[in-house]
């Protein structure tokens, strides 16, 4: 066990390295850009379904709304629970070499950023499961996953966990909405 722990350990840090301290500097701001939508993204899209939901008095809509709003706040909820219980330095903290590019909040794993983007994007797909709209929201997913690595502030590992805690997140909310509905239609 500690022998696998070191190897894939070291393996993170390897691919954190080529990530970060190989990176093209010109993407930097853009990069940037995409971990900052991170927030908006993921908040706003709930609420503007919602929104609509509400204004149009279209109930499918609302329950999308509430959907992703859920899978959102299952998401936050385990990514802080597993950050304070992990409890893992980031990685520019532990590896000096490591070039920060970008504010880091609290503990490193798993990654907010990455677990709120693939939260929304699984829960977007699972919502309105159309080409148009499942590609671009893992294209951005996967963009701001990288981009943490990219700015220095995230491992690998904590990436990869942060889009399953995501994605799963979004999947299993998605599941109970279906099987309480499937409840509420025998009644």
């Amino acid at each position: 066990m500690l022998s696998f722990n070191c190897f894939s350990q070291n393996t993170d840090i390897e691919l954190l390295r080529d990530i970060n301290l190989n990176r093209n500097k010109n993407l930097d701001g853009g990069f940037q850009f995409i971990s900052n939508t991170t927030g908006i993204v993921s908040f706003g899209i709930p609420s503007v379904v919602l929104g609509t939901g509400l204004i149009m008095n279209d109930s499918t809509i609302k329950h999308k709304g509430l959907l992703l709003g859920t899978s959102l706040i299952l998401t936050s909820g385990i990514t802080v629970i597993m950050k304070y219980s992990i409890n893992r330095e980031r990685p520019f903290k532990t590896y000096p070499d490591i070039e920060k590019m970008s504010s880091a909040g609290s503990k490193s794993f798993p990654s907010g950023h990455t677990s709120e983007a693939f939260s929304t994007a699984t829960s977007l797909s699972l919502a309105f499961p159309k080409w148009y709209v499942i590609a671009p929201s893992y294209l951005w997913a996967s963009s701001v996953g990288y981009s943490r690595m990219h700015l220095g502030v995230h491992y690998p590992s904590d990436v990869a966990v942060g889009a399953l805690v995501g994605a799963g997140s979004a999947f299993l909310c998605y599941k109970a909405q279906k099987w309480l509905n499937k409840k509420r239609n025998k009644k």
